[in-house]
């Protein structure tokens, strides 16, 4: 076992920052309280912040498919005909749930690795409907790719303007550019695990007064994922379950250490770490997945050698400390991820990087030592604009 905390690079859980770590210790309060109410009013106000909404912004104790599904069954009918984009593992999930509970489903899907093309999205729009809903995922984990939602939402706006456009943006919001009301979107998934830098547990919801008059006549059946119910009993400082009451400390010290930090400067250090880990695993010889265009700033997908075994690969990481993830779904066994997102900086992963260059060194491959290490922090330094 490794005597020292280990170098956690996968796309969540992600690493906790202390005050957070020391904020779920915390006693319990009571959750029908005054104390709870307060706390949560509080949580919701600052996420809307991030979120860039006006609009209500729920909190349901759920991992993140858990807020998936509540944006199905909360919003829409059996039957409904929905157009779920779809350009890896989790789209693929979302379209399923729809799916599952009856949803008229047709699924849109790109090669993984690629961004959703929104011309196509509008031909695809054209040819059908009419559509209720347009599924959509924000960061495709599985592929690390980042799609254009501004664009995609644009085109269901423009081709089926009475769609509701509902964002699985899980492994983004609150590290990368977003904007919920400025591009029109209805309903917004994110979880707690990702970005926001807690412990998983919690899911957050954002919901569009147009998604509330959908809601009204919705068919599809609910109980713990009604989120009219969840809306109810926010407007009274509660919740309609137990809430994740350690999780919700969490995120309030969360919160105000991305308050510290400022959203834009959120986002330039993710770009930065982003840079830092293609530029870096590009100098190690790995052949990247994402397109350039659309490559994730919070996960990054490299293919693995035919002649490099994974498990050994693997194996001699996690011996240096260093934890990355796999390939999920067609691609697993054939990429590894490392992820980029929440409680991370540019020396982590120059720290990554050195002890990738150390693990190929000793399994014989071609590595120049420190290269990778040089690489990842220029590009680090040229995204955050201190050198040219």
């Amino acid at each position: 076992m490794n005597r020292f905390e280990p170098n956690l690079r996968i796309p969540g859980p992600t690493s906790l920052p202390d005050a957070v770590r020391e904020a779920g210790a915390r006693q319990m309060v009571n959750h029908r309280g005054p104390e709870f109410a307060v706390l949560q009013n509080s949580i919701i106000d600052r996420l809307k912040k991030f979120y860039k909404t006006d609009g209500d912004v729920l909190i349901v104790t759920a991992a993140g498919t858990g807020g998936l599904e509540s944006a199905i069954v909360s919003f829409l009918s059996p039957g409904d005909k929905v157009l779920a984009i779809t350009i890896g593992a989790f789209g693929d999930r979302f379209a399923k749930i729809a799916t599952v509970y009856g949803a008229d489903v047709t699924k849109l899907s790109f090669e993984w690795g690629k961004a959703a093309d929104p011309a196509k999205v509008r031909e695809a729009l054209q040819a059908g409907g009419p559509w209720k809903a347009v599924l959509m995922t924000q960061n495709e984990t599985s592929t690390a790719v980042t799609n254009p939602i501004q664009d995609l939402a644009k085109a269901v706006k423009d081709v089926a303007p009475d769609a509701l456009v509902i964002v699985d943006a899980i492994s983004g919001l609150g590290a990368v550019p977003f904007d919920t009301d400025g591009w029109n979107l209805d309903v917004v998934v994110s979880g707690s695990q990702k970005a926001w830098m807690v412990a998983p547990g919690l899911c957050f919801v954002s919901v569009s007064k147009r998604a509330w008059d959908a809601a009204a006549t919705a068919k599809m059946p609910k109980f713990y994922f009604d989120l009219a119910a969840h809306k109810t009993s926010a407007e009274s400082g509660q919740t309609p379950w137990t809430p994740a009451v350690a999780v919700m400390f969490q995120l309030d010290a969360a919160l105000t250490l991305m308050e510290q930090e400022g959203l834009e400067d959120i986002w330039k250090r993710h770009a930065a770490v982003g840079a830092a880990v293609r530029a870096g695993l590009t100098t190690l010889g790995f052949k990247l997945l994402a397109d350039p265009e659309f490559a994730s700033d919070t996960v990054t997908g490299a293919w693995i050698p035919e002649d490099l075994d994974w498990k050994t690969f693997n194996g001699k990481l996690r011996k240096l400390g260093l934890v990355v993830a796999g390939g999920q779904g067609a691609l697993k066994g054939k990429i590894f991820r490392i992820g980029h997102l929440g409680h991370v900086t540019v020396p982590a992963i120059l720290n990554a990087m050195a002890v990738l260059e150390q693990t190929l060194l000793e399994l014989g491959r071609p590595v120049v030592p420190g290269a990778a290490v040089e690489a990842a922090q220029v590009a680090a330094l040229k995204s955050l604009g201190l050198v040219k």
